[in-house]
């Protein structure tokens, strides 16, 4: 601002009414420079943001209308293969009244497979919030999925009361847990199950990595522990 005031009153005063192509070269070159600047700092930021941009989409499943593959003992319920996003599939496996949900071509040897509540817990059907990525002149692609698990508490009778948003990654990297929100504790749960989904799904290391747990607990319900 003070150098422009020093323009205005020296020998390169615009007339009035001149606009800046009848400015002087002076105030000209510095237009000029300040133009370069934010041009040089916007640049990088748009286009990170371009290639951070993410989105939802959501698919159904019901175990019923999957197809569904006998276990091998009493207390092994067998695994399902239900269809997912553009041709992802949805495994889920049961067993001792505990459920795992894993994805992808190999999705009964990645760690999702093995990994469930250590309570009682159940998600023979649910809706599947898929996060996608958009790269520049690239088609979306899915990172992470947020499903939502019955979980038993503590003090529950016979049904799980229990309500848990649980954030998945996806290949390649592998598939496995990255975090998890109380859906019942936090009238926030989808936000903070997004932020874990954004922020930590595309670097986790499986098997590496800790899940996460975002927000506040219920009383009475047990988080998968993080040997």
């Amino acid at each position: 601002m003070h150098e422009l005031a020093g323009l205005a009153r020296g020998g390169d005063r615009m007339t009035e009414g001149a606009n800046c192509m009848g400015a002087g070269p002076a105030l000209r070159s510095f237009v000029l420079a300040v133009c370069t600047v934010l041009a040089t700092v916007l640049m990088p930021v748009s286009a990170t943001m371009a290639a951070e941009s993410i989105s939802s989409v959501t698919t159904k499943f019901d175990s019923k209308r999957c197809r569904h593959t006998p276990g091998r003992d009493a207390e092994d319920y067998g695994s399902w293969g239900c269809a997912g996003l553009d041709g992802i599939g949805v495994r889920l496996g049961a067993g001792d009244q505990r459920m795992q949900v894993s994805f992808g071509r190999d999705a009964a040897s990645e760690l999702a497979a093995r990994q469930t509540f250590p309570a009682f817990n159940g998600v023979y059907e649910g809706t599947i919030e898929w996060r996608l990525e958009r790269p520049p002149n690239a088609k979306p692609r899915p990172f992470a999925t947020i499903l939502r698990w019955n979980v038993r508490r503590e003090d529950d009778g016979r049904d799980s009361t229990g309500r848990v948003l649980v954030v998945t990654r996806l290949n390649p990297g592998g598939v496995c847990h990255v975090g998890y929100a109380d859906a019942r504790a936090n009238t926030n749960a989808s936000q903070l199950a997004r932020q874990i989904a954004d922020e930590m799904a595309r670097d986790f290391q499986c098997g590496k990595d800790k899940p996460v747990v975002r927000g506040q607990v219920s009383a009475g319900l047990n988080m998968p522990e993080n040997d």
